[in-house]
Formats: C-alpha cells, structure tokens, sequence
C-alpha cells in the first residue's frame, strides 16, 4: 500500500528546483538528523511512496512539488565525511546512526504556503501543522493528500482531470 509523506527541505540548501535541475531529476534525501525522521525512512518509506517536498524556513514556506522514493533507505554518507554539516563523529560504517533514501521528481507544483494549509478544511489534523512540529519528514493522510493536491494542481489541470473521472 503506498504512504504518502511531507518531506521538507531549506531551498538554499536544497530546492524543488535543484531537483529539477538533477541528473536524472532525482536526489538522495540526505542531512536528516532527528531520530523519528530516520525511522520513518528507515522502517515506514518504501519504494513508490509519494511525498510533498516542502520549502521550509525561508521567507514563503510552502509545498512546491511532488517527488516518488525511489530507492529504499541506506547509509547517509554525509556522516561519514568530517569536511560536512552533517558530520557524525560517533558513525562509523559498520554501524551508521543515520540513513536517507532516494527520491526522484514527479512534478513541480504551484506553491501551497503554509497560510493556505492553515487555512484549509481538513488540514487541521496534519502533522507538520501541529504546533511545536519540527520533523523534516511527516506522514500525510489519504484524505490530506488528496486535498494538497487539488490546492497545487492549476485549475486548467484540475478542470481537465475532474472531466477524466
């Protein structure tokens, strides 16, 4: 059964369009740091699962594409590297602490700012919209996604699906 996922990421470190800018339009979801985030990659995240890629912590935060993982959850080899951010000195190859998977680009949206998810009927349960939430990666509902999607897809595109079904 797919699952679907809010991922979020800081655009000056990495945007929806650096993904779109990717070799092949996909990228490894590395840098994560928050044990619960980890354990969703590592036990939860399969491959086919889709996530919102969320811009956070910048001035418009919003959901701005939609990505698929691609390949399931490994070693971060950020950890490994001293030069890096996200150096763990107490990592070490036969036990990492800290893993990602692969996500690639299915499509970039029109931006869905937090105001708007705020705002939004049926949202209000939402995980990364409950007060004190930090986690870079959240599960999102059946029912959550299925109104994200309708906030980021055009209307022209949304007129053109709503006549398929």
């Amino acid at each position: 059964m797919r699952r679907h996922w809010l991922m979020k990421s800081e655009p000056d470190e990495f945007s929806i369009d650096d993904l779109v800018a990717a070799p092949n339009r996909a990228t490894p979801w590395f840098g994560v740091r928050n044990y619960q985030a980890r354990n969703f990659m590592r036990d939860d995240m399969q491959v086919g699962d889709l996530a919102f890629f969320y811009h956070s912590s910048c001035p418009e935060p919003g959901i701005a594409g939609i990505v698929e993982v691609s390949k399931a959850a490994y070693p971060d080899e950020t950890q490994f590297d001293p030069k890096s951010a996200y150096y763990d000195p107490k990592s070490t190859r036969d036990a990492p602490r800290w893993l990602h998977v692969d996500v690639r680009l299915v499509r970039k949206t029109k931006l869905v700012t937090l105001p708007v998810l705020r705002e939004t009927p049926g949202l209000e349960d939402m995980v990364t919209l409950r007060r004190g939430n930090r986690l870079s990666i959240t599960p999102v509902t059946a029912s959550e996604w299925k109104i994200i999607e309708r906030l980021a897809t055009p209307a022209s595109k949304a007129m053109h699906a709503k006549a398929r079904d």
